[in-house]
């Protein structure tokens, strides 16, 4: 009874608070299975951004609930944003759930699981399904670990968790709380370890990572708190990169632009949600910024770092979008010039201020919007790679690739994949490519060093 299946919907930071429930689950003598078949419990870790996730996951729940049926040992739980949105009401729906553990209780499910099978076991009453949705103080500090003895040469670090922002189409702040930030020092101290086990590149995860510690920790010679932990981050010997997702146009202040400028490690991409080109629906969004003050931070960035790949948000289809506001996020997406993006077709969400409007651009042209943006990232993201054609990139080396022999991939400092020969020394790795192929989403090249591979 101590196999676990762990399946993961969603953002970055779900993957990540995954990996710390396998950490700790570990740590309590359970085993970590890659099939759900292999194992004795199920854990889904759920997202509910767009209803879609949330359907997929109910989906799956209900699926497993058959063998719950005919197995009464089976334990089956729900994790995260959707048992946090729902709660009790899945039960409801999905009377077979042993566990029902929200986003601030990831660090309980190993006392859960063990209570659970204990009953099983006979050595206590056989307990009703558990409920566990409560905020509990300083769970943000309880994501700080990773896979013992395993290299991870690219790492998601969790810095932060929950939402101030208030922005009309989201779930985030109910699914996750207030925003709550990690000690820059406890930060540091997991990065430096991750550095010692072969980490080479970490991607800072939050909410709005460009709040980070705005409420706990002070600003220091005109430096954001954010800022502030991006320096210690680049004068950490043997981190080659600095990533991090997802900033607020809001929150992306001067300090912030300058860091792309100075700090050696911090690469040369930025994924800055903009969700629409138009005023007047970014107003109804509740995103305090204009399309042209955003077009102005973009600018910005290219002004200190001319080579950023920039990728953004684009929600189309939002209630009250007309054809005019439509075209409005073209010119932006075209004057941007994104090469990377990721585009949704609007879905109410309960629960939040823009379900209470009419749902009233058909479903139709939410299509046909979603295709013309789409159509608009392919060209603008196939223009970008074919002009690094003929160049040399840095690319960091993540593994094989998953097709082709002898072939590897890793990506540029922005974030490109790229596919090479080579060899398995390489893995972890800065290694020079030039540039030879492109597509859409991949480059391909040749080591340039001779006998490097």
């Amino acid at each position: 009874m101590n196999r676990v299946y762990i399946k993961t919907y969603g953002c970055q930071m779900n993957e990540r608070d995954s990996e710390q429930v396998a950490v700790d689950l570990r740590n309590r003598g359970y085993s970590i299975v890659p099939h759900e078949d292999e194992a004795d419990i199920v854990l889904l870790n759920t997202c509910s951004v767009r209803d879609q996730a949330e359907q997929k996951a109910i989906g799956k729940a209900g699926h497993l609930a058959v063998r719950k049926r005919k197995d009464p040992n089976f334990v089956l739980g729900i994790l995260g944003c959707m048992a946090q949105n729902r709660g009790s009401e899945l039960l409801d729906r999905l009377p077979d759930l042993d566990l029902v553990a929200g986003t601030q209780k990831f660090h309980r499910v190993p006392d859960h699981l063990d209570n659970l099978i204990a009953s099983m076991n006979g050595q206590g009453p056989r307990p009703s399904s558990i409920i566990d949705l409560e905020e509990e103080a300083g769970s943000q500090n309880t994501i700080n670990a990773h896979k013992p003895g395993e290299r991870q040469v690219s790492a998601f670090v969790s810095i932060m968790q929950g939402c101030n922002m208030k922005c009309t189409f989201c779930i985030v702040p109910k699914t996750r709380g207030p925003e709550r930030a990690r000690p820059i020092d406890d930060i540091v101290a997991e990065v430096e370890e991750l550095v010692a086990n072969g980490t080479r590149e970490v991607t800072l995860l939050g909410q709005i990572v460009s709040s980070y510690g705005r409420r706990e920790i002070p600003f220091a010679d005109k430096k954001s708190p954010f800022v502030q932990l991006l320096e210690r981050l680049n004068a950490v010997e043997g981190l080659e990169r600095i990533r991090f997702t997802s900033p607020h146009p809001r929150g992306f202040k001067d300090d912030l632009v300058q860091a792309y400028g100075e700090l050696s490690k911090l690469c040369e991409y930025v994924h800055l949600p903009v969700q629409s080109g138009s005023d007047s629906i970014l107003k109804a969004m509740n995103r305090p910024y204009t399309s042209g003050r955003y077009m102005e931070l973009i600018n910005d960035l290219r002004a200190v770092q001319p080579d950023i790949h920039i990728s953004t948000d684009i929600i189309v289809g939002f209630p009250g979008e007309s054809e005019e506001d439509f075209q409005l996020t073209c010119d932006l997406f075209k004057e941007a010039a994104f090469d990377m993006a990721f585009i949704f077709k609007y879905s109410p969400r309960s629960g939040t201020p823009a379900a209470e409007l009419e749902d009233n651009v058909p479903q139709s042209v939410k299509d046909d919007r979603n295709q013309v943006l789409l159509r608009l990232l392919e060209q603008q993201s196939l223009r970008r790679n074919n002009s690094l054609v003929g160049t040399v990139q840095e690319i960091l080396v993540e593994g094989p690739a998953r097709k082709g022999e002898g072939m590897y991939m890793g990506r540029t400092r922005g974030f490109r994949k790229v596919i090479f020969p080579g060899s398995e020394r390489l893995v972890g790795e800065l290694v020079p490519v030039r540039i030879d192929e492109s597509s859409v989403t991949t480059l391909k090249g040749q080591l340039e060093i001779v006998g490097v591979a």
